[in-house]
């Protein structure tokens, strides 16, 4: 899958020309509205979208006056207020409970719009968004509570998400590019071939080590050392998960279905102390009412049901990537449907069980 051409059209919506095109929705713009904005600025991308309920709070918080006028930013404005008093705490509590000055902030729901361009099941554009409002969510200081470090000031404890309301709402509701610039707008084929030339480039770079390496195993016999390549001949060919999610999506029944109608993609791409991380953890946009786990079930019981859950969420081998992901179903029931196969008590499709020996020999998960 990672060594796929990549199918990419002449002009890629980038994060720039997608702010625009948020700039422009009126307030309150609903999903509609967005994909309708977007395939208009994009020709030749008839984008859909669809919401993930993962309500989430930005830490970017404003002072406001009582009428709702914007201030300044919380935090600068917090430690100035400090400075004025020298960094007297307990002045600046005194001085600014006694005021009428609120906090704001931005509260956000997770919305995901896809755009396909190609046949391929990764050959589609993901971009990643919020759907945020900005609410009154309460006092500059806690009134009733004297704050003993900077900190508790800095971080205002004293808020409680749960007191939101729509009275409470001072702007939007707005979108805005979420996460990072490498992660907020994919094209998913060119993301899964740079994900597999990052791993076999590290690989690559380990090579000498690996061909260094040993195992060492103590028996009564005595000591022998086997080349870790030896046991492990594959190695460098080792296939990232992600990759083999899609592979698995186009070899199987699932093909049948677009991924982006069934998965949204959360997308991590960043430097840690020097090492890239890139990848991304599926989110099914579509669950299971029932989780189900192997237990004591005879493995024809397991077939009733993966095939239950595969009506449920609109997808034939539906079941095999939410085992996947483990959120509905667990690794066990693969593993015993594909000893099934095996001992050839159960039928699946050819492709569907090629697929499933294949992840039974060598398994993954997110």
């Amino acid at each position: 899958m990672g060594e796929a051409p990549e199918n990419i059209p002449v002009r890629l919506p980038d994060p720039a020309s997608i702010e625009t095109v948020l700039a422009r929705l009126p307030t309150g713009a609903d999903e509609a509205a967005l994909a309708a904005g977007l395939t208009e600025a994009f020709p030749g991308f008839p984008f859909s979208t669809a919401n993930v309920d993962d309500q989430y709070w930005r830490d970017t918080r404003s002072v406001i006056a009582a009428d709702g006028t914007r201030i300044a930013e919380y935090r600068p404005w917090i430690e100035a207020e400090l400075a004025k008093d020298n960094g007297d705490i307990g002045a600046v509590w005194t001085r600014l409970r006694e005021s009428d000055l609120q906090i704001s902030e931005w509260h956000g729901n997770t919305v995901y719009a896809f755009a396909p361009t190609g046949p391929g099941a990764a050959d589609y554009v993901q971009i990643r968004l919020g759907r945020e409002v900005e609410w009154r969510a309460g006092p500059i200081v806690n009134p009733t509570c004297r704050p003993w470090g900077k900190d508790e000031l800095l971080d205002p404890s004293w808020i409680t998400h749960e007191d939101m309301s729509d009275d409470k709402v001072i702007a939007g509701p707005l979108y805005r590019l979420v996460g990072r610039a490498g992660s907020s707008v994919i094209h998913v084929r060119s993301f899964l071939t740079r994900l597999a030339r990052l791993e076999r480039e590290k690989r690559e770079a380990q090579r000498p080590e690996m061909e260094r390496r040993v195992v060492r195993e103590v028996t009564r016999e005595g000591t022998t050392e086997t080349p870790f390549l030896e046991l492990v001949p594959d190695w460098f060919e080792f296939v990232p998960r992600e990759n083999r999610f899609f592979q698995d999506w186009e070899e199987s029944s699932a093909s049948a279905e677009q991924v982006y109608a069934h998965w949204a993609l959360d997308v991590y791409d960043y430097d840690d102390k020097g090492t890239r991380e890139i990848g991304f953890v599926p989110r099914p946009l579509h669950l299971p009412e029932e989780k189900l786990s192997a237990g004591d079930a005879s493995v024809h019981i397991m077939m009733d049901r993966v095939e239950a859950i595969d009506r449920e969420v609109g997808v034939p081998f539906g079941w095999f990537f939410l085992m996947t992901h483990g959120n509905r179903v667990e690794s066990e029931v693969g593993q015993a449907i594909a000893k099934g196969l095996r001992n050839q008590r159960v039928v699946l499709p050819g492709r569907d069980a090629r697929v499933l020996l294949r992840w039974a020999e060598r398994s993954y998960g997110f």
